[in-house]
């Protein structure tokens, strides 16, 4: 073991230089900084390289966290980059995105007492590090393919598995309905997580690989998805889920309520400098207004940070669960209260009040009983709780769900699962249409960008696999006869 490594009893834990809070509420720039050599070097010593690292194992993608740790700690940037990208298509997002307290660094095996390693914020050093150093190239495929795969979403899967398919060889197209690369990664996630010119590049690099992108591609609509199957050897669906789900509460219809995916992507249009007027008449414009955001998971966080910096009255997030339960990240929790944002733990939505537009939530306090068949306490409302919150405007960041593919599609024999997700063969990836393959979100259901990336590898590992399988058969029958 590198006598670099086991620092972890001499050096505390720290994160790169956050932006002080009244400075970064006023732009839409990521808050943290990046390592620099030195303080990269330094977090990674603190490792333990345990002999079964829990980091890892609880990693979607089982990123070689021990090691490439141990090869930044001594200063190995080159190799640490090549294996950090062996396992992730997007380091560099995922380093920054992820919720890394819940998932590497919170299975750390010396958080408690020393805190655990600073994972995330070493991964996206790697990478800047890569591209700075011109390490990062495009796909180069030894020998090209002639089959062509069509994928129809250009989010995280659909990205990581043209990636895939591209260092194969085979020809890529991708099919989206939005304007720009990138799906979630570009409308849905604002830019002081991950400003859009992290995405841009990478797009740009698929570009520069190879791959051919379709953008504005109403699949369903003006082009079937018959055409775009019978264009290609094989279709991945990776569209994601897009359909917000709603509250089933008095005064839910009124105006100033509006779901949280079109908020953010109003958001980000504005800050990639698009006309917004096509999409927004100035209801999904925080400015001046007491809003109050209904969830408590990362898009919520999204959506009380953004509106803070569209300079909010005020933004107070109703959950109604408490603080150790809320799905969010509890970083992301921590930076939204240095932001001004008020959190109603506990609290649920029991109406929404006002005659053509809403002007308050009617709300209800809730006790958390015993706990349901998935381990989780069951919220209970306290009788008589009843009180108001004013706002101009509410955000629903309740969840997505997945929109009707079959009846979207016109493919009325596509299977879907009782949750209406695409209903595949996970072993193979498969739907029950020969050669539609579907991964990411619209199987998973809503999830992290992480498992989108991973489920787009094992997509293309898949139809890889299907497609020599096919062109083996007819050498297999010749050489029978």
């Amino acid at each position: 073991m590198s006598s670099k490594m086991l620092k972890f009893v001499s050096t505390e834990k720290a994160m790169p230089v956050k932006r002080k809070a009244q400075k970064r509420v006023a732009d839409f720039d990521e808050i943290y900084d990046d390592f620099d050599a030195v303080e990269a070097e330094t977090q990674s010593s603190r490792c333990s390289q345990c002999g079964v690292p829990f980091c890892q194992v609880n990693c979607p993608l089982h990123n070689n966290i021990p090691d490439w740790l141990m090869l930044t700690a001594e200063g190995r940037m080159q190799e640490a980059y090549e294996l950090s990208s062996q396992t992730n298509n997007f380091p560099e997002i995922c380093g920054r995105i992820c919720p890394q307290d819940r998932l590497c660094e919170g299975s750390c095996v010396i958080e408690k007492g020393f805190e655990s390693v600073t994972i995330g914020a070493v991964e996206k050093h790697i990478t800047e590090t890569a591209f700075a150093e011109g390490w990062v190239k495009p796909a180069a495929p030894r020998v090209e393919q002639a089959e062509s795969i069509g994928i129809i979403g250009g989010g995280p899967a659909g990205l990581a598995a043209a990636e895939m398919l591209r260092h194969r060889g085979y020809q890529v197209h991708i099919y989206d309905r939005y304007d720009r690369i990138g799906g979630l990664l570009m409308y849905g996630i604002p830019g002081f997580k991950l400003e859009k010119s992290i995405v841009e590049r990478r797009g740009q690099l698929l570009i520069d690989g190879g791959v051919h992108f379709h953008l504005g591609v109403d699949i369903g609509g003006e082009t079937s998805f018959a055409d775009i199957r019978a264009k290609h050897d094989a279709i991945l669906v990776a569209t994601g889920v897009y359909k917000a789900r709603d509250i089933a509460a008095p005064g839910s219809g009124l105006d100033g309520i509006v779901p949280a995916l079109e908020f953010l992507t109003v958001s980000n249009r504005k800050s990639l400098g698009d006309d917004v007027a096509a999409f927004d008449s100035g209801m999904l414009n925080a400015e001046g207004k007491d809003v109050v955001v209904i969830g408590g998971g990362d898009t919520a966080m999204d959506c009380v940070r953004t509106a803070i910096r569209q300079k909010a009255k005020s933004v107070s997030c109703l959950y109604r669960r408490d603080r150790a339960n809320m799905p969010g990240s509890q970083r992301e929790v921590q930076n939204a209260e240095e932001e001004g944002v008020v959190f109603k733990w506990l609290s649920a939505p029991q109406a929404f009040l006002g005659d053509d537009k809403v002007r308050a939530v009617q709300a209800q306090r809730i006790h958390l009983g015993q706990p349901d068949a998935t381990g989780r306490q069951v919220p209970e409302v306290i009788d008589g709780s009843a009180h108001e919150l004013p706002a101009d405007m509410v955000i629903k960041a309740l969840g997505f769900d997945p929109e009707d593919l079959p009846t979207m599609f016109g493919q009325d024999g596509l299977e879907v699962t009782r949750w209406g997700t695409l209903k595949i063969d996970w072993r193979t990836m498969m739907t029950n249409l020969a050669g539609v393959f579907a991964a990411g979100d619209i199987v998973r259901g809503a999830s992290l960008v992480v498992w989108g990336v991973r489920d787009g590898r094992d997509a293309a590992e898949a139809i890889d696999q299907w497609i020599m399988a096919a062109a083996d058969a007819p050498r297999a029958a010749g050489a029978g006869r």
